[in-house]
């Protein structure tokens, strides 16, 4: 029996004024699956992302995300996913705790629930013992786990890691992942994710879709597309695929979405 599509994707484009950050794209992601989405700066990963999760309206094309449309249906959408940003979205006058309750109150977990769900993700990404601690005091790598914590905390299908790694020490990125695959593992959340280390995006993802310019220019394992460019990395092949000049981030929509990963970080 074939495994159902948890994302689906068809016809995809964004524009901004006459700019267009996406155009075109369709794909699926497999119930369970761990999927890496690479791109260079500016080539429609974010937007893609924010379109995917509620946070920008398409120009054309449809969305179904466990079933639902993020544009007609948004809260359902919403409750199927959790989302780590590339920025910091995290309240740091607010203790671990207060931060993970804050977030089961908004998605109404049922308070005997949550205190039993927030307790059992902060000893899974070991910060139980600095509960009650402001998050103004937690290093980098301590804020990412956390905001993957409260990203799980509601119990979500997905959960969507927008360059969750970025600026992190080996040590702890690879704890991170280790957290991350134990979840898709023992639990079946599908993971979605970008990242710039293509390295992670190797030996993490089972399959990978590589955007550029706004269109999806590749899409299979990492195995794939090594022997589809004749290449013995990842890295290579992307240089392959994309080129190796320099990019801009996404034009006209980079400022926008920072401030609405922030507003989300406040719902």
């Amino acid at each position: 029996m074939a495994e159902k599509n948890i994302i689906e994707v068809s016809h995809l484009s964004k524009t901004f004024g006459d700019f267009t950050a996406v155009k075109d794209i369709s794909f699926s992601v497999r119930a369970g699956e761990r999927f890496a989405f690479l791109g260079p700066n500016g080539a429609g990963k974010s937007t893609t992302i924010k379109m995917l999760t509620t946070l920008l309206t398409p120009s054309q094309g449809s969305i179904l995300i466990d079933g639902h449309n993020p544009v007609g249906d948004a809260d359902a959408a919403r409750h199927s996913f959790g989302i780590v940003f590339q920025d910091p979205s995290l309240d740091d006058d607010l203790t671990a705790w207060e931060n993970m309750e804050f977030h089961g109150v908004l998605y109404n977990v049922a308070r005997p629930l949550r205190r039993e769900r927030i307790e059992e993700l902060l000893r899974f990404v070991d910060l139980y013992e600095r509960k009650d601690n402001y998050v103004r005091e937690f290093s980098g790598g301590m804020k990412r786990r956390l905001e993957i914590a409260r990203g799980l905390l509601h119990h979500p299908r997905i959960i969507f890691l927008d360059e969750p790694t970025l600026g992190l020490d080996p040590q702890t990125r690879n704890h991170m992942w280790q957290y991350l695959e134990r979840l898709n593992r023992d639990e079946g959340i599908t993971v979605f994710f970008t990242t710039h280390y293509m390295e992670e995006a190797d030996k993490v993802a089972e399959r990978i879709a590589i955007i550029d310019h706004g269109t999806i220019i590749a899409m299979g394992s990492g195995e794939e597309l090594k022997k589809k460019t004749k290449t013995s990395s990842l890295e290579e092949a992307f240089l392959k695929l994309t080129g190796s000049a320099i990019r801009e981030e996404e034009a006209g929509s980079v400022d926008h979405l920072r401030n609405m990963g922030r507003a989300w970080g406040r719902r």
